[in-house]
């Protein structure tokens, strides 16, 4: 299922839905861009919420995203372990709903 050329169809979908895709990408760009949290840590966090929700298009793109704008391969790992670690404590917490009162 996961094919990189089909980014090449966001073309098409930016000219059969353009109202609806030009506020996407104006959201998007606003949710990355500098403020009071900068756009590498912006970046970092994109890295972990994309790992957490297993979108390897969302990995890639914020990955490089993240060198971009001077992540490291160290703050990359600890980014990529912190989202493991909530993945587990998803599982941990969600194990109480299998045991009886």
């Amino acid at each position: 299922m996961y094919n990189k050329a089909n980014l090449n169809k966001i073309e098409k979908m930016n000219k059969l839905a353009p109202e609806l895709m030009k506020a996407f990408w104006a959201f998007d760009k606003a949710a990355v861009a500098a403020g009071a949290i900068p756009v590498k840590y912006k970046e970092l966090i994109a890295v972990g919420v994309a790992l957490t929700t297993q979108c390897p298009y969302c990995i890639g793109i914020h990955t490089d995203n993240a060198r971009k704008a001077g992540a490291t391969e160290t703050e990359l790992t600890e980014a990529a372990m912190v989202a493991a670690s909530l993945r587990a404590g998803a599982a941990v917490t969600h194990a109480t709903h299998v045991l009886t009162d």
